[in-house]
Order: structure tokens, then C-alpha cells, then sequence
């Protein structure tokens, strides 16, 4: 291999084999996550320089069981390994098998072998045979294979010295272990001869894949198409064909270097754990309560540490304000740019406590087990086991629900799952609700034994959840899947968690949200920021004087709330809320209402801050101070402004409606595109336009 470029090797293995420990035990923090061209999954890649020197780009690729594929994460180990010109393809592959399963992760093995790339077979989880009482003999898996065998532990990092030896001194391609001439041996002849393929093996997978190749040109799959045409391919029987012949010769292969090695008196802690924790009453049940704790952690614990990073951006925007001229450029730098800033990292704590928590329960082993337990359930609505984690952090708060959707493999599900998940009713929602349902129903009303505020709370917290199952029902019937979605996975081993992979996944996680996320934020709260700052001409200059010099008897701090509310009613915000005014107001909305809804983009709970300006009351947000405001507003007519039914069209509003840049900016983020945020905002605001009409012109009328 040149010295003068990076080696290639490519890390492949089944699901839960220890990829990622030996990734990071490789790269440490020489990583990043991209994605593919052309497509939304994500790919992860590493550096790491061998004893000698030279360089060694690590591609870490999804984890499979075949090179027949059934999602697209699957599809790309197949573009990446079966065409020689693809830009990721390797000089080496570092195979990863789990000692203890060794038969079942042979398979995908012997594909690869037979596409004629060099291999590494490393064995991972050396403890975990220990402990089942078998002994592998490397020395003769290498020599009846004919690949290198290198024994790993990534929790230790035993044997990493010897895997990068090994990479070193890459082996020559391994001989052929299965013939796939034989399958179809005319077809596959044709495609290696007129494709180009490098072997027969190649050949076949062209053969039975190569039209949904991303990296397979036009004229080729112009060329397969005829081939085909002439000489049909029997797919599944062939596939199966071909998995079995391969067993056939993999069985007898394990049976000569595995070797039991019995210990009088082991149990098997994973099975006796299973039969509670997999139980379809009991599993479920403890699941919930996981979920509950997790959900009350998040809710509660990064309180603090959000409050003060909160309170820490507000002094210091005050504190530049002290400081700073009276200029725009002063309120750019304190309210646009240091309240966006602060929009952004104030969601840090939240990020992290559910990244801790989801790794970790990934790390031990558990989350695979949830997934089984609700795919059942969940595939009822379009979804999958893997989106109830996502729906019940959302309540949290979208943000981080959205970003642990990437443990869903299934593009369509995964894709659901983030369009459905804002409509669990988070923790933004919260200063909404408390307004509004004190504007509706009386502190001191009770519900048999339940306070009547809380019960409302809570229903509208259960409509969340069945408008977000309703509307993946709807997504279910119009997104279209071309590839069939299947719960195939394994139940590993319960392990201790690796505190190295912890950090670094979520140190991953909370540093892509930050940068990526973090400049569409900062980008709309500065526009949100100037649209209430101007106004046309010289209307907010006059508003203010005029004022000022009209109820200058007033006291000071009262004049200054005052001057406040008449500033951002003549500026570009509130000309914008008089513009919608004909719009909102079949739902009892006003253009001051029509203000709060076009800040409160910024985040829902800057509709309560809006409020408190608009109706005088300077920097209180407290609710009943507010509710009281808005029942002495009157119309024009001298009828109340708000009424029980305004209230409650605005709740139900709230309830569905996406008012949340930030969960727009990790949807994009997320899906990679602008296309789908755009359809969540487009269908969530017409959701919640037609319930909160429905409400208002039912009860008003």
C-alpha cells in the first residue's frame, strides 16, 4: 500500500458486535459524523495513525447481517464494498465477530471474502465467550478461513497493539469459500464480462442488487436491465440458496474451533434477567417506568442548569445594555445575538441528560429488549419498537426526542417518528397552558379528588399523543416504502457500560446540535429580534414621544412598560400581527394575539414574555397576572375580548401547532433537507388551524 496517502479500511460487522468500542479505542476523538451523498444516513469516519506513521482513514459502516439488504443503511455496505471505483472503498476490511456467536457472524464474513477484499477477522467480546464456557482457536479459524485472526477487547483495549499490526501488514485476498458461478451461472457470467465485475461474487450481487446502486453508473444498470430481462433471476429462492450453502460449510467450520469449555455451577444472568424484563406484562411495565424516570430526570434535573445558563444570557445582555451606547448595534449584540446564543445552549442540559441516558441504556444491553417489547404496538401506526423513546422524551422536549430517532434504521419510520414526535406536548408548552387554563378554569376548582387545572393539563397532554398516533396512521398510508421493514436484530448480552463510548457519543451529539442546529437558531432569533425592533419610517420614534409626552404623570417603570407595548405595536411584528389579523380572527385571535404567535416562533414560551409587554406588565410572566390583563381587554363593541372560548381556541392552538424554530432547525438537520420541515410546519399549522376554528366557532356560536 502507497505511504503516501491515507489507508483505507473499512470497520463491518453484525449489529451489537462492538463497532463502536473498537472505533473509538482507534480514533478517539479523530472522528466525525457526515452522511452519504445523495442520501440521509449518517456516516461516521475516524483517523489514526499506525506505529509507523502513516495515516488510517477508519469508514465505521452500518452494522448488517447480510450483503442482501433490507434498508438503506444496509444498501450502502453493499454500494461501498461491491464496486472497485467507489470513492470509500477500502484496501482493508476489519471484519468483527463476536467469539461466542461465532457461526451466526460468519456469514456476512464469507461475502466478504468472496468479493475479494482483504480481510482482518477480529473476535470481540473475549470475556463474554469466558463466561459461556468456550475456547476459540485462532490458529486454526485464520488457517481454514485464510485471514488473519486478531482476539480484541474494546472495553480494555487489549489486543488494539496487535489489530494495528495486523492493519500494518494487510493480508492478500482471501480464496473463494462459496461458489455463486453456480448459482445463476449464465447471468452471472454476462454481468462479469460485460460490467466489469472483479469476480463472480461480484457479479452476482451486481446482478441482484445493482439497480438500486447509488454508485453504479446508468449505463450499466442500463446493461444489467437487458440481462435480466433475458434471463429472469428467482431472487429469494436464490438468496436462500446461497445462505444455506454457505451455513452448510460454516457449521462443521465452528464446530472444529470452538470448543466448549464448561464451568460447574455458571448461570446465565441474561436469560434469568430476560424472563422479566422481556415478559409481555412485567417487561412493559418496568419499560414505562424506565421511560417516566428518564422523562422526570430530564424535566427536572436540567431545570437548574437551564436556568442558569437562562439567567446567565439575560445578565449578560442586561449587562451590555448597561455598558453599550444606546444604539441598534447594542440591541443586535444583547437581544439578537446573545438571546440567540442563549436559545440554543440553554437546550444543552436537556441534549445531554437524554444522550446520557439512552446510550447508556444501549451500552448495558437493555435498550434492544424495549425495542422488542413495543415494535408490535408501534408498527400498528407506522412506526417502530425504536420511536417510543422518541414520543415519550418529547414531552421533555422535541429537540433531543428528534435527535434519538437515529437509532431507527427504517428511513420511513425514522422519518415518521420526527414528523409526529412536536406534537407530544413538551415542557415549552408548559407557561402556555398555565395562562390559559387559569384564564378558563378557577384555581380552586376541583375535580372529584384532583385539582381541575391539573386535570385539564393532563388531557391536553393525552390529545397530544393521540393527535402524534393519529397522524403517523395518516403518514403510514401516504409514505410509500420501496423497502420492506423488519424487527431483525439480536438481544445482546447484558454488559457494564463503557464510560469512554458514553462520552464520546454524547459529546458527539450535544456538539452537532450546537453548530449545526445552533446557526439556523441564532440566524431567526436575530430576524425575530429586528422584526420587533423596526418598524416603517419614523412610527416607532413618534409612538414612543408621543406617548411619553401624553402619560408622563405616570410613574416611571410603569411609563416605560407602556412606551414598550405602544414600540412593538407599530413595528414590523405588529404590522405583521395587523396583517394576519383577518386571517386568526374566526379564531378569536386579535392582531396582539397574532404578535405573541409570530414571536413565540422563537421558542413557545416566549409567547407568555409577549403578553407581559403587550398588555403593560414589563418583565412579569406570572400567570394569574396575565389572565387578569386579558379579561379587561374589551373589543370595540365593549364585549369581552377573551373569552372562555378564545382561551380555549388558543390552547388547542398551542396544543398542535409547530411554534418552535428549534425543532425546525434539528428536523433539517436531521433529514438533511429543508423539504420536510417544511411539510411538518406546513401540516401542524393547518392541524391546529382547523381544531382551534372548530373549538372557537362551536363554543362562540
Amino acid at each position: 500500500m502507497s505511504t503516501s496517502k491515507k489507508i483505507q479500511v473499512a470497520l463491518v460487522g453484525n449489529p451489537n458486535v462492538g463497532k463502536t468500542s473498537v472505533f473509538n479505542r482507534l480514533t478517539g476523538l479523530n472522528q466525525h459524523v457526515g452522511n452519504y451523498p445523495g442520501i440521509t444516513v449518517d456516516k461516521k469516519e475516524g483517523v489514526f495513525a499506525l506505529p509507523d506513521g502513516r495515516a488510517v482513514h477508519l469508514l465505521d459502516l452500518p452494522g448488517t447481517y447480510s450483503l442482501h439488504p433490507n434498508s438503506p443503511d444496509e444498501r450502502i455496505i453493499l454500494d461501498v464494498l461491491a464496486r472497485p471505483g467507489h470513492p470509500l472503498y477500502p484496501e482493508l476490511v476489519l471484519y468483527l465477530a463476536e467469539a461466542s456467536s461465532l457461526e451466526r457472524h460468519l456469514l456476512l464474513l464469507t461475502q466478504i471474502m468472496d468479493l475479494g477484499l482483504p480481510v482482518v477477522l477480529v473476535l470481540t467480546m473475549p470475556d463474554l465467550a469466558a463466561q459461556a464456557g468456550l475456547r476459540c482457536d485462532e490458529k486454526l479459524l485464520a488457517k481454514l478461513l485464510g485471514v488473519p485472526v486478531v482476539t480484541v477487547n474494546g472495553r480494555t483495549g487489549e489486543g488494539m497493539a496487535a489489530l494495528k499490526a495486523a492493519i500494518a501488514q494487510p493480508p492478500a485476498p482471501a480464496p473463494a469459500f462459496y461458489d455463486a458461478q453456480a448459482l445463476a451461472p449464465a447471468l452471472v457470467g454476462q454481468v462479469q464480462s460485460h460490467l466489469g465485475a472483479a469476480n463472480p461474487y461480484q457479479a452476482w450481487l451486481l446482478a441482484h442488487h445493482g439497480a438500486d446502486l447509488n454508485s453504479l453508473p446508468a449505463a450499466d444498470k442500463a446493461q444489467l436491465a437487458v440481462a435480466l430481462a433475458d434471463q429472469p433471476l428467482k431472487r429469494t429462492r436464490l438468496q436462500v440458496t446461497e445462505t444455506l450453502g454457505r451455513y452448510d460449510k460454516i457449521a462443521p467450520l465452528v464446530q472444529r474451533v470452538l470448543h466448549p469449555e464448561p464451568r460447574p455451577g455458571q448461570t446465565d444472568l441474561t436469560s434469568r434477567l430476560d424472563r422479566v424484563l422481556t415478559h409481555p406484562v412485567y417487561g412493559l411495565l418496568i419499560f414505562f417506568g424506565l421511560l417516566f424516570l428518564i422523562f422526570q430526570a430530564i424535566f427536572a434535573w436540567a431545570t437548574y442548569p437551564m436556568d442558569l445558563i437562562d439567567g446567565g444570557f439575560k445578565d449578560l445582555a442586561a449587562w451590555l445594555k448597561d455598558r453599550l451606547p444606546n444604539h441598534w448595534l447594542t440591541g443586535l449584540l444583547a437581544d439578537g445575538l446573545v438571546g440567540g446564543l442563549g436559545g440554543v445552549l440553554v437546550f444543552v442540559p436537556q441534549i445531554t441528560l437524554l444522550t446520557t441516558f439512552i446510550v447508556l441504556l444501549e451500552e448495558v444491553g437493555y435498550m434492544a429488549r424495549a425495542v422488542f417489547l413495543t415494535d408490535g404496538l408501534m408498527r400498528r401506526f407506522g412506526l417502530n419498537g425504536r420511536s417510543i423513546v422518541a414520543l415519550f422524551s418529547g414531552a421533555a422536549c422535541a429537540i433531543p426526542a428528534i435527535m434519538s430517532t437515529r437509532t431507527i434504521t427504517n428511513w420511513r419510520e425514522r422519518l415518521i417518528t420526527i414528523l409526529v414526535t412536536p406534537f407530544i406536548s413538551c415542557s415549552a408548552r408548559i407557561p402556555v397552558f398555565a395562562i390559559l387554563v387559569a384564564f378558563v378554569v378557577p384555581r380552586e376548582q376541583t375535580v372529584w379528588l384532583f385539582n381541575a387545572q391539573g386535570v385539564v393539563v393532563m388531557g391536553l397532554y393525552l390529545l397530544g399523543v393521540v393527535a402524534a398516533l393519529g397522524s403517523a396512521y395518516v403518514l403510514k398510508k401516504i409514505l410509500k416504502s420501496t423497502s420492506p421493514s423488519y424487527l431483525l436484530m439480536e438481544l445482546p448480552p447484558y454488559r457494564p457500560p463503557q464510560w469512554r463510548n458514553l462520552g464520546l457519543a454524547v459529546w458527539e451529539k450535544v456538539s452537532g446540535f450546537v453548530v449545526e442546529a445552533g446557526r439556523v437558531i441564532v440566524a431567526i432569533a436575530v430576524i425575530l429580534w429586528a422584526l420587533a425592533s423596526f418598524g416603517p419610517g419614523q412610527q416607532m420614534a413618534q409612538a414612543e414621544a408621543e406617548t411619553r409626552a401624553s402619560q408622563a404623570h405616570l410613574p416611571p417603570a410603569e411609563l416605560d412598560n407602556l412606551v414598550a407595548a405602544r414600540r412593538i405595536e407599530v413595528s414590523y411584528a405588529g404590522h405583521l400581527g395587523k396583517l394576519i389579523e383577518p386571517t386568526i380572527a374566526p379564531l378569536g385571535f386579535d392582531w396582539k394575539i397574532g404578535i405573541a404567535l409570530i414571536s413565540s416562533f422563537a421558542a413557545r414560551e416566549v409567547f407568555v414574555g409577549t403578553l407581559a409587554t403587550i398588555y403593560n406588565l414589563g418583565s412579569s410572566e406570572d400567570a394569574e397576572s396575565i389572565s387578569a390583563q386579558m379579561r379587561q381587554q374589551k373589543r370595540p363593541d365593549g364585549t369581552p375580548l377573551y373569552s372562555q372560548a378564545t382561551a380555549l381556541s388558543l390552547l388547542v392552538f398551542y396544543l398542535f401547532a409547530m411554534q418552535c424554530m428549534s425543532t425546525l432547525a434539528v428536523v433539517r438537520r436531521e433529514t438533511k433537507s429543508w423539504k420536510w420541515p417544511l411539510v411538518q410546519l406546513a401540516y401542524m399549522t393547518a392541524v391546529a388551524y382547523l381544531s382551534s376554528l372548530a373549538v372557537y366557532q362551536t363554543l362562540a356560536g
